[in-house]
Order: C-alpha cells, then sequence, then structure tokens
C-alpha cells in the first residue's frame, strides 16, 4: 500500500468498505493478506474446517488492517487489538481513542465501518442463505416487529426478515455487548423513505433519540445496516465503497447509502 494522506472522516460520518472474498482469486494477493495477519489471527484462520472460511477470514481480517491504515499513518502490519468481555475487537494504542472500526462477513460478502469517537456496529447477511427465517421471528423479534412482519404479503416477508435482523445485529454489536442484550427488549420501525427509528423496552435504558441507523443492499443478495450512537437533531451520513484489498490504491469513490437522514444529506 502506497504512502498517501490519511483519508478525513468527520464526526458525522460512517464509511463501509466492502469486498466479495470468493472473486478474489489472485495467488499474490491472498499470500499478501496471509502476510498481514499477526500469529494469533492466522492460527484462527487455519481453525476453519472449510476452506470459504478460511478465505472470508483471510480477506475480512487483511480487510480491516489496511482500511485503518488509510485513516492513521499506521502500517496494516502494525494495528493491535483487543477484544472487550463479550469478544468485541477494538484498537489498542493512540488511535483506539477516536478511531473506531466494525467487521461483519458472511457468504459471498465482508464489510468493516469506520467512524470517529462514537459507538459503531455494522452487520451483513446473505439473504439467499438456507434455514429458517420467518419462523423465528416469534423467537428473536419484539412484538411490534412480529406483528409488522406478518402484515406483509408473505412474499416480502424474508426480506423484511433480514431487514430486522441486520439492524438488530448492528444495534448489539454497536453497543459491545452481543447477544446479552434480549433481542425483544427493543424495536425498530420502518417506514419506505424514512430512516430506520428504534425504542426500547424501558428494562433497556436506552434512549432512542441517540442512536441513528442506515440501511445498505450492497447486492441483490445481500442486506446490510450500520448503526452509529449520534442524536437525532445532528448530521449522519454512511458512505460506500467497493474494494479488492491491495489490488489498487486509487482514490475512493463513495457512494451514498439508501436511506434519509436528518440535518443533512445522505450524500455527503
Amino acid at each position: 500500500m502506497s504512502t498517501v494522506a490519511p483519508l478525513e472522516l468527520g464526526p458525522d460520518e460512517v464509511h463501509v468498505w466492502i469486498v466479495e472474498p470468493e472473486r478474489i482469486l489472485e495467488r499474490h494477493l491472498l499470500d499478501a493478506y496471509w502476510g498481514l495477519l499477526d500469529s494469533a489471527e492466522r492460527e484462527k484462520q487455519q481453525r476453519f474446517r472449510f476452506e470459504r472460511h478460511q478465505k472470508q477470514y483471510l480477506v475480512s481480517h487483511a480487510l480491516v488492517r489496511l482500511t485503518l491504515s488509510r485513516y492513521a499513518p499506521v502500517p496494516p502490519t502494525a494495528w493491535s487489538f483487543s477484544t472487550n468481555a463479550y469478544g468485541r475487537p477494538e484498537i489498542r494504542g493512540e488511535h483506539g481513542a477516536r478511531l473506531r472500526f466494525n467487521l461483519s462477513h458472511t457468504d459471498g460478502m465482508a464489510l468493516v465501518a469506520v467512524g470517529l469517537d462514537a459507538e459503531l456496529g455494522a452487520d451483513v447477511e446473505d439473504a439467499e442463505r438456507k434455514g429458517e427465517t420467518v419462523e423465528i421471528a416469534d423467537s428473536f423479534f419484539a412484538a411490534p416487529e412480529v406483528a409488522a412482519l406478518k402484515a406483509l404479503p408473505e412474499g416480502e416477508q424474508r426480506g423484511r426478515f433480514f431487514e430486522y435482523w441486520t439492524l438488530k445485529e448492528s444495534y448489539i454489536k454497536a453497543r459491545g455487548a452481543g447477544l446479552s442484550l434480549p433481542l425483544d427488549q427493543f424495536a425498530f420501525h420502518l417506514e419506505a423513505g424514512k430512516e430506520p427509528r428504534i425504542s426500547f423496552d424501558a428494562r433497556m435504558k436506552d434512549t432512542p433519540q441517540t442512536w441513528r441507523f442506515m440501511q445498505l443492499r450492497p447486492s441483490a443478495r445481500h442486506q446490510a445496516a450500520v448503526a452509529m450512537r449520534r442524536p437525532w437533531d445532528q448530521p449522519f451520513r454512511v458512505r460506500w465503497q467497493f474494494t479488492v484489498p491491495l489490488a489498487s490504491d486509487a482514490p475512493p469513490r463513495f457512494e451514498a447509502a439508501r436511506g434519509l437522514t436528518l440535518g443533512s444529506t445522505s450524500t455527503g
């Protein structure tokens, strides 16, 4: 990666870098990604049973290191991470005081979201994956979400399930507490053309007006969402960029995420 000036990132925005690991076939790139990982990451990568999962891990964790180095004068191999009590990775050292990131990967896609000075979470899901979806909503969703889901025509329910799921995952990842947060004690309210809103059961002890969300549809197959702790009355925008790590150092050409923002446009 060539030496360039760090990218600017305002407090009102999140940058999302997206990669499709299965499309990266060049051996020299995969070898270079391996060279970026530390010993603990390499050991974990090797523990995955299936080759596709090894590749997902390799590409996504190289993406994290290369992406963070776009925002701070730190070589990709020099980043060091710790995890909180629930396993969320966090940056060690001086840059961890401001720079935040969150990684998510699924079959066919990985993404890392980057922001400043605020809790941040992101999730991407393969909406074509096998297994139960709508059938498990009663067990995992809040009552208003279940009611809204089942009120939709049957052909629209699976898509809405993944909208809820990615939003809920982005929130609990931003909180850094994982599934220790009961999924049925907070609900998302979706209205066409408007930014998603969240509400909380009194037991959650959180404030809806301090959270912002944006949805992404990075491919016909994938659904994604980003969460950031930021007041409703302040600007907020999410921009995304597809990338092939190390394949090009061309300046990024960010796209605006789908959704309305309050106080600014989403195009930035």
